[in-house]
């Protein structure tokens, strides 16, 4: 595959998404969230597809609207649906979970999302059997994965850049991909 066949890709979808847009957004949202719910890899991929397709505020805003919503589906099949399983598996990182919770409040889902001291699968499933109501873990994630969204985002805005590689090693090729 070369850069002029992505290329010709990333043009055909800009021309769909141009006609369709929101369309092509809720099928970008529902294909991201089902991602992230079903705990496959492909986020980052996925924003920095947002990035490139719809820029950078509407990417980030899309893209961590569906990554929170799949943390959230993953939480809630947590609490409902595999809590005995997930229970016996990571015991003691629940205790941990539920102490600082108890401790720190909402700040410490906060920090753990800001800071990704426990990977983002584990702390899903963690949360959905903490006390923690659905609400609060929805909105406090969807604010602490913003900023790191944001950066995979602002990033897929530059993947056009990618066909000018070869020209990196040109001190000014370089120079010019900072600017």
């Amino acid at each position: 595959m070369n850069f002029e066949f992505m290329q010709g890709i990333q043009d055909a979808f800009l021309a769909y998404f141009a006609a369709y847009p929101v369309l092509v957004g809720l099928g970008y949202f529902v294909v991201f969230a089902l991602v992230t719910a079903l705990c496959l890899p492909g986020a980052a991929a996925l924003m920095l597809l947002g990035g490139a397709s719809f820029g950078l505020a509407w990417g980030s805003v899309l893209a961590t609207l569906a990554s929170t919503t799949g943390a959230s589906l993953t939480m809630l099949a947590a609490r409902h649906l595999m809590r005995e399983r997930v229970e016996t598996r990571w015991a003691s990182r629940l205790l941990t979970l539920n102490q600082g919770l108890q401790r720190h409040g909402l700040l410490y889902l906060l920090s753990l999302r800001l800071l990704p001291l426990v990977p983002f699968v584990p702390l899903n499933l963690a949360s959905g059997l903490t006390r923690l109501p659905f609400w609060r873990f929805f909105w406090v994630s969807a604010l602490g994965m913003l900023p790191g969204t944001a950066l995979y985002v602002y990033a897929g805005t530059h993947v056009h850049r990618l066909a000018e590689l070869p020209d990196w090693w040109a001190a000014s090729g370089l120079a010019g991909f900072f600017k």
